[in-house]
C-alpha cells in the first residue's frame, strides 16, 4: 500500500468534529501520546531489563502513522510527497550514508539559508 491509500484510508476512520482547531489538537495530542506508548517498552527493554515485544512496537507504530496521516490530511498535505521530500533531504545531508560529520554541516540547510 502507498501513502496515498494508507493516508484516504485512514482519513475515513478519523472523527470528524466540527472545530478544525478540536480537531487539529486531538491530533496533535494523539500523535504525542502514541509516541510515549512507543518509547515507554523501550525504555523498559533497554533500562529494565524487560522482553522486547516488536508485536507491540509495531502496532504501536502503526497507530503514530495514524495520527502523522490524519494530520497531514487536516493541512491537505500528501504523504507520499512528505516521505519524498523527507529523503531527497537526507540524501542531500547524507550522500555517502549517514555520517557524524554530515549530521554536523547539515549541508542541506546551508544550501537552503
Amino acid at each position: 500500500m502507498d501513502f496515498k491509500t494508507y493516508q484516504r484510508r485512514a482519513a475515513r476512520t478519523a472523527a470528524r468534529q466540527p472545530d478544525p482547531i478540536h480537531r487539529i489538537a486531538i491530533l496533535a495530542l494523539g500523535l504525542a501520546g502514541e509516541t510515549g506508548e512507543i518509547v515507554e517498552p523501550i525504555k523498559k527493554y533497554l533500562g529494565h531489563g524487560h522482553q522486547f515485544d516488536p508485536a507491540l512496537l509495531e502496532k504501536e507504530l502503526g497507530d503514530l502513522l495514524w495520527y502523522v496521516a490524519n494530520l497531514a490530511e487536516e493541512f491537505d498535505l500528501d504523504l507520499n510527497f512528505i516521505a519524498e521530500a523527507n529523503i531527497e533531504k537526507l540524501s542531500k545531508r547524507y550522500p555517502a550514508g549517514f555520517t557524524s560529520q554530515a549530521s554536523i554541516a547539515r549541508v542541506d540547510e546551508v544550501a537552503a539559508a
